[in-house]
């Protein structure tokens, strides 16, 4: 498993596949023989690199006329300069104007819509990043309800964890400054639905319109997931669109232990997967999904020219708004499941909850540490407690310090959060060769740092 990421013993075989890519670029022709993209097989990887970038020849045929030719003038985009730098700013073998893409793309958003059960009639797209991906499910949230017998003030319902990301994406919206409505959540860092429920019911009363819910599966502070089953039957009875981040839960689509934890996200209207948090690379994609694809499709109606049956090949999605992913992040993912596997993913993921697991048994008998909660996915939330009483400002100052003294150290990294408005450390041990006796030695760095920083203000104070 281990053999798959880029450390100092693995640079050969990253080497490798760079220096094949490369040759690639070089010596594409127009001979290859087409192969469908929907004949492949996307949970039987082939766990060879060679062959899943022949099996990428074949997927993405160059076009006839290469893109550096003088009288190629279809699109807005100039030919590759020299030298190139493969993985920055060269054209891949494979880059947005292969005919191939789309197809790839195509079969992504279908295998993951079949993942999480949303049905025959579900479509998606891939967009550059999950912030992209939101704004699109909320941009169709906001047509379906302007379409609606209701008028009146939108409200869109979040979470603290998703308020920063939701007031930008109301303001792209235009839905104005009080748009965006916070609900509380419990000791967990999950959404109370009795909460929503009295403010849906408010909505009714003060002629407000609920827009959406935007739910998370794996927050980024606390890795909770929301009871989306009971979300699902309150946004059913008020009549309101559902959406679903996938954010740290991502691994969740592959898990063959916690994929429960997802259980009623196939009701969510609209779906956005962050697959870089457990699939790939930073460069791979995030995507939206809906559970009636027609939805994504309102532009045919205006430009007769983007009219598709629901099966024929769609074009890159030049009607959205948002950014969508390049073809170079549509790859990058292809890649990862067909040499990896979304098993060996899921496999990975659930080894990375399982260690997060025993980490909070070892914060949990540690005296000078408080946790949070068990953790429900990878996350695992504390903070130092001093054996001497301090004020709770100065336990928030001591946990800040060490945090930015272990980084700037270089022996270890962790991240910080909030909880309850205090300073709180989180850590996140997605790297497989994470040990237990790694979690322990880095509690004991962080103690040792908060613990000088505490002592030091002693000395100056005396």
């Amino acid at each position: 498993m281990r053999s798959h990421l880029l450390t100092g013993t693995t640079t050969e075989r990253y080497r490798t596949p760079v220096t094949d890519g490369a040759e690639r670029v070089a010596a594409r022709t127009a001979t290859a023989s087409p192969l469908p993209a929907d004949a492949v097989d996307l949970d039987t990887p082939l766990r060879d690199t060679a062959a899943a970038l022949d099996e990428l020849d074949r997927l993405c045929p160059p076009a006839a006329l290469s893109p550096g030719h003088p009288r190629h003038l279809a699109h807005l985009a100039d030919p590759a300069l020299l030298p190139a730098v493969p993985g920055t700013s060269s054209p891949g073998p494979w880059d947005d104007r292969s005919a191939g893409v789309p197809h790839l793309e195509r079969r992504l958003v279908d295998w993951a819509a079949g993942r999480l059960g949303l049905g025959p009639a579900a479509d998606g797209l891939l967009a550059a990043d999950s912030a992209q991906a939101d704004l699109q499910a909320l941009l169709l949230a906001r047509e379906a309800a302007e379409a609606g017998p209701a008028s009146g003030r939108p409200r869109l319902f979040v979470t603290a964890a998703d308020h920063a990301r939701a007031r930008a994406a109301a303001r792209l919206l235009g839905l104005g400054p009080d748009a965006v409505v916070t609900v509380p959540t419990d000791r967990g860092g999950r959404l109370q639905t009795v909460a929503l429920a009295r403010e849906l019911e408010r909505c009714a009363r003060e002629d407000l319109v609920p827009l959406a819910v935007m739910a998370t599966a794996g927050t980024a502070g606390t890795g909770s997931v929301d009871p989306l089953a009971h979300l699902a039957d309150l946004c059913q009875h008020h009549g309101v669109h559902l959406h679903v981040r996938v954010a740290y839960g991502c691994g969740l689509l592959a898990s063959r232990t916690r994929r429960h934890l997802l259980d009623g996200i196939e009701r969510a209207d609209s779906v956005t997967v962050d697959f870089p948090t457990a699939y790939a690379g930073p460069a791979s994609p995030a995507a939206v999904l809906v559970r009636d694809g027609a939805a994504l499709r309102p532009a045919a109606a205006e430009h007769p020219g983007l009219r598709r049956t629901a099966r024929e090949l769609r074009p890159r999605h030049a009607d959205t708004p948002v950014r969508t992913a390049g073809a170079h992040a549509v790859v990058s993912l292809w890649l990862t499941l067909r040499v990896l596997g979304a098993d060996a993913a899921g496999d990975r993921f659930d080894a990375s909850c399982d260690l997060a697991a025993r980490g909070f048994d070892l914060v949990a008998a540690d005296p000078r540490f408080a946790v949070t909660v068990e953790p429900q996915l990878c996350t695992l939330v504390f903070r130092y407690i001093p054996a001497a009483i301090r004020t709770p400002a100065d336990i928030d100052r001591a946990n800040l310090y060490a945090r930015k003294a272990l980084c700037a150290s270089g022996a270890a990294a962790v991240a910080g959060t909030v909880v309850g408005d205090r300073q709180y450390l989180r850590v996140t041990p997605l790297h497989p060769g994470t040990t237990t006796a790694d979690l322990a030695a880095v509690l004991d760095l962080i103690a040792h740092h908060a613990e000088q920083y505490l002592g030091d203000r002693l000395v100056r104070a005396s």
